[in-house]
């Protein structure tokens, strides 16, 4: 009797977890960044290269066309400075799009940089964006450059645009979109 009731139990939750939306359930494959981490969505029709950066350099990355991911948990430079995630659609690194973070105590501070991109870059012409989890949004900035936007004043342009810095709360994850997703 005890089994059947506890079995009834279990079945009810089963039942209401599958009828939350899809927004609610979080799964390991999903394009959902994980809490305190970045995840990469390549939604070109080209792969994307992507290599994280520290005091050394990290193996290169392919991010196949039309969805291809990569995440990383937030992680520091032994030597003090920031990490940057480079991204190119050649793996000879040239016409790279940079996401760059830094953690400080209770805060990551992350930014997009644009400074080593070609005019006419494929990330400018199909646009990316970062945007923070669900239930971060109020506390964490987004940043977007739509397709086109080759001037784009939410990302880095020049090393002196301390503007499109952003910080939030380190246990935040963050979804870099490369193209429309």
């Amino acid at each position: 009797m005890m089994f059947t009731k506890t079995f009834g139990i279990a079945a009810a939750f089963a039942t209401l977890a599958s009828a939350l939306p899809s927004g609610m359930m979080v799964r390991r494959n999903d394009t959902v960044p994980a809490s305190g981490s970045v995840m990469i969505t390549n939604n070109l029709n080209m792969d994307v290269y992507a290599w994280s950066v520290t005091d050394v350099v990290g193996s290169m990355q392919t991010l196949t066309a039309n969805g291809g991911t990569y995440s990383e948990a937030w992680q520091t430079n032994p030597n003090g400075g920031g990490v940057s995630i480079k991204l190119a659609t050649d793996p000879s690194q040239t016409d790279v799009l940079q996401f760059e973070y830094t953690q400080a105590t209770d805060t990551i501070f992350w930014d997009l940089s644009c400074i080593n991109m070609e005019s006419g870059s494929e990330f400018s012409t199909y646009g990316f964006s970062v945007l923070p989890s669900e239930g971060q949004s109020s506390s964490c900035p987004s940043a977007v450059c739509s397709a086109g936007d080759a001037a784009c004043a939410a990302a880095y342009l020049f090393p002196t645009d301390d503007h499109a810095t952003h910080g939030c709360p380190i246990d935040t994850g963050l979804a870099l979109n490369l193209g429309q997703s």
